[in-house]
Protein backbone atom coordinates (compact mmCIF):
# COMPACT_ATOMS: atom_id res chain seq x y z
CA UNK A 1 0.00 0.00 0.00
CA UNK A 2 1.44 3.61 -0.51
CA UNK A 3 2.35 5.97 1.79
CA UNK A 4 1.14 8.70 0.00
CA UNK A 5 -1.95 9.13 0.88
CA UNK A 6 -1.17 8.57 4.90
CA UNK A 7 1.68 11.21 4.33
CA UNK A 8 -0.68 13.82 2.67
CA UNK A 9 -2.95 13.70 5.50
CA UNK A 10 0.11 13.39 8.60
CA UNK A 11 1.29 16.94 6.32
CA UNK A 12 -2.49 18.17 6.01
CA UNK A 13 -3.02 17.49 10.15
CA UNK A 14 -0.01 18.77 10.81
CA UNK A 15 0.86 22.28 9.42
CA UNK A 16 -3.35 23.06 10.32
CA UNK A 17 -2.43 21.71 13.94
CA UNK A 18 0.66 24.58 13.82
CA UNK A 19 -1.10 27.31 11.93
CA UNK A 20 -4.48 27.22 14.05
CA UNK A 21 -4.19 25.70 17.28
CA UNK A 22 -0.25 26.60 17.94
CA UNK A 23 0.62 29.97 16.23
CA UNK A 24 -2.90 32.11 15.49
CA UNK A 25 -4.20 32.00 19.37
CA UNK A 26 -0.57 33.17 20.56
CA UNK A 27 -0.31 35.53 17.39
CA UNK A 28 -3.29 36.31 15.86
CA UNK A 29 -1.44 37.42 12.24
CA UNK A 30 -4.36 36.32 9.49
CA UNK A 31 -1.30 37.19 7.06
CA UNK A 32 0.94 34.57 8.41
CA UNK A 33 -1.59 31.74 8.36
CA UNK A 34 -1.61 31.96 4.96
CA UNK A 35 2.04 32.12 4.29
CA UNK A 36 2.21 29.24 6.46
CA UNK A 37 -0.32 26.84 4.84
CA UNK A 38 0.69 27.86 0.96
CA UNK A 39 4.38 27.54 1.53
CA UNK A 40 3.59 24.21 3.35
CA UNK A 41 1.66 22.50 0.30
CA UNK A 42 3.05 23.96 -2.27
CA UNK A 43 6.48 22.26 -1.04
CA UNK A 44 4.48 19.14 0.01
CA UNK A 45 3.05 19.25 -4.40
CA UNK A 46 6.50 20.30 -5.56
CA UNK A 47 8.37 17.45 -3.56
CA UNK A 48 5.93 14.82 -4.50
CA UNK A 49 5.60 15.83 -7.94
CA UNK A 50 9.65 15.89 -9.26
CA UNK A 51 10.88 13.49 -6.18
CA UNK A 52 12.06 10.07 -7.03
CA UNK A 53 14.11 7.47 -5.53
CA UNK A 54 17.65 8.54 -7.45
CA UNK A 55 16.58 12.15 -6.98
CA UNK A 56 14.64 12.36 -3.61
CA UNK A 57 17.09 13.28 -1.47
CA UNK A 58 19.12 15.93 -3.83
CA UNK A 59 16.03 17.37 -4.09
CA UNK A 60 14.77 17.97 -0.93
CA UNK A 61 18.05 19.29 0.26
CA UNK A 62 17.95 21.60 -2.81
CA UNK A 63 14.34 22.85 -2.17
CA UNK A 64 15.36 23.63 1.29
CA UNK A 65 18.49 25.53 0.11
CA UNK A 66 16.39 27.94 -2.18
CA UNK A 67 13.79 28.61 -0.24
CA UNK A 68 15.95 29.07 2.86
CA UNK A 69 17.52 31.85 0.91
CA UNK A 70 14.36 33.54 0.10
CA UNK A 71 14.20 37.18 1.62
CA UNK A 72 11.54 37.14 4.33
CA UNK A 73 9.84 40.74 3.44
CA UNK A 74 6.85 41.67 5.75
CA UNK A 75 5.44 44.74 7.86
CA UNK A 76 7.12 42.88 10.33
CA UNK A 77 8.69 38.94 11.19
CA UNK A 78 10.26 38.43 13.82
CA UNK A 79 12.39 35.45 14.90
CA UNK A 80 9.90 33.19 16.49
CA UNK A 81 7.20 33.63 13.15
CA UNK A 82 10.61 32.63 10.70
CA UNK A 83 10.63 29.45 12.97
CA UNK A 84 7.52 28.63 12.16
CA UNK A 85 7.84 29.71 8.43
CA UNK A 86 10.53 27.04 8.33
CA UNK A 87 8.67 24.62 10.55
CA UNK A 88 5.70 24.51 7.52
CA UNK A 89 8.45 24.12 5.25
CA UNK A 90 10.26 21.48 6.69
CA UNK A 91 6.55 19.67 7.11
CA UNK A 92 5.90 19.98 3.72
CA UNK A 93 9.62 18.29 2.75
CA UNK A 94 9.13 15.52 5.44
CA UNK A 95 5.80 14.30 3.61
CA UNK A 96 6.88 15.11 0.48
CA UNK A 97 9.59 12.73 -0.23
CA UNK A 98 8.62 9.10 -0.77
CA UNK A 99 9.93 6.92 1.74
CA UNK A 100 9.62 2.90 2.25
CA UNK A 101 7.68 3.24 5.35
CA UNK A 102 5.80 6.08 6.84
CA UNK A 103 6.81 5.81 10.38
CA UNK A 104 9.44 8.04 10.48
CA UNK A 105 8.44 11.12 8.42
CA UNK A 106 5.59 11.19 10.88
CA UNK A 107 7.82 10.89 13.66
CA UNK A 108 9.60 13.67 12.66
CA UNK A 109 6.56 15.68 11.75
CA UNK A 110 5.25 15.66 15.30
CA UNK A 111 8.12 16.44 16.61
CA UNK A 112 8.50 19.65 15.14
CA UNK A 113 5.04 20.39 16.18
CA UNK A 114 5.80 19.47 19.62
CA UNK A 115 9.13 21.53 19.45
CA UNK A 116 7.47 24.26 18.39
CA UNK A 117 4.46 23.87 20.54
CA UNK A 118 6.56 24.38 23.95
CA UNK A 119 9.51 26.54 22.44
CA UNK A 120 6.74 28.90 22.20
CA UNK A 121 4.58 28.49 24.80
CA UNK A 122 3.52 31.68 26.47
CA UNK A 123 4.40 30.39 29.87
CA UNK A 124 7.94 29.61 28.93
CA UNK A 125 10.08 32.18 30.61
CA UNK A 126 7.00 34.31 30.91
CA UNK A 127 8.31 37.08 32.45
CA UNK A 128 11.44 37.64 30.02
CA UNK A 129 10.38 40.96 27.76
CA UNK A 130 12.31 42.78 24.88
CA UNK A 131 11.13 46.68 24.13
CA UNK A 132 12.52 48.95 21.66
CA UNK A 133 12.07 52.56 23.39
CA UNK A 134 12.58 56.26 22.46
CA UNK A 135 12.68 58.44 25.76
CA UNK A 136 12.39 61.81 25.80
CA UNK A 137 15.55 62.60 27.17
CA UNK A 138 19.70 61.82 26.04
CA UNK A 139 21.16 59.62 28.19
CA UNK A 140 25.14 59.34 27.85
CA UNK A 141 25.53 57.25 31.64
CA UNK A 142 24.55 53.49 31.03
CA UNK A 143 24.11 53.41 34.71
CA UNK A 144 21.46 56.32 35.12
CA UNK A 145 20.05 55.00 32.19
CA UNK A 146 19.43 51.18 33.29
CA UNK A 147 17.90 52.36 36.75
CA UNK A 148 15.31 55.10 35.01
CA UNK A 149 14.01 52.05 32.96
CA UNK A 150 14.28 49.55 35.53
CA UNK A 151 11.77 52.07 36.93
CA UNK A 152 9.81 52.69 33.77
CA UNK A 153 9.36 48.98 33.05
CA UNK A 154 8.53 47.78 36.46
CA UNK A 155 11.39 44.71 36.03
CA UNK A 156 15.36 43.71 36.14
CA UNK A 157 17.20 44.90 33.25
CA UNK A 158 19.29 42.46 31.45
CA UNK A 159 20.27 43.90 28.97
CA UNK A 160 20.39 46.98 26.78
CA UNK A 161 21.65 48.46 23.48
CA UNK A 162 21.68 52.19 22.83
CA UNK A 163 20.95 52.54 19.42
CA UNK A 164 21.23 56.42 18.85
CA UNK A 165 21.57 59.45 21.15
CA UNK A 166 19.85 62.70 19.97
CA UNK A 167 21.84 65.58 21.89
CA UNK A 168 20.30 68.22 19.85
CA UNK A 169 16.03 66.97 20.01
CA UNK A 170 17.18 65.19 23.79
CA UNK A 171 15.63 61.95 22.99
CA UNK A 172 17.78 58.22 23.34
CA UNK A 173 16.65 55.38 21.29
CA UNK A 174 17.40 52.13 23.11
CA UNK A 175 17.15 48.06 22.79
CA UNK A 176 15.89 46.73 26.26
CA UNK A 177 15.81 43.56 27.39
CA UNK A 178 14.25 42.43 30.93
CA UNK A 179 12.65 40.43 33.56
CA UNK A 180 9.07 42.27 34.70
CA UNK A 181 8.52 42.04 38.47
CA UNK A 182 4.93 40.75 37.09
CA UNK A 183 2.89 39.60 34.30
CA UNK A 184 0.89 42.99 34.09
CA UNK A 185 0.43 44.09 30.21
CA UNK A 186 3.21 46.20 29.22
CA UNK A 187 3.32 48.83 26.19
CA UNK A 188 3.91 47.71 22.90
CA UNK A 189 7.31 47.43 21.17
CA UNK A 190 6.68 49.91 18.58
CA UNK A 191 4.73 52.61 21.06
CA UNK A 192 7.13 55.52 22.33
CA UNK A 193 7.23 55.92 26.06
CA UNK A 194 6.16 59.55 27.50
CA UNK A 195 6.61 60.99 30.76
CA UNK A 196 3.61 62.16 32.20
CA UNK A 197 1.94 65.85 31.38
CA UNK A 198 3.70 65.42 28.01
CA UNK A 199 1.25 65.64 25.26
CA UNK A 200 0.93 63.04 22.59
Amino acid sequence: MSTQPVLVATDLVAISVLAFAVYFPRHHRRDLITAFLGINVGVLAVAMTLSSASVGIGLGMGLFGVLSIIRLRSYEIAQHEIAYYFSALAIGLLNGIPEGTSVLPISLTALIVGTLYVADHPRLFARHRTRSLRLDSAYTDETALRAYLEGLLGGRVVNLSVKSIDLVNDTTQVEVRYVAHTRSPLPSDAEPVRRPGVPA
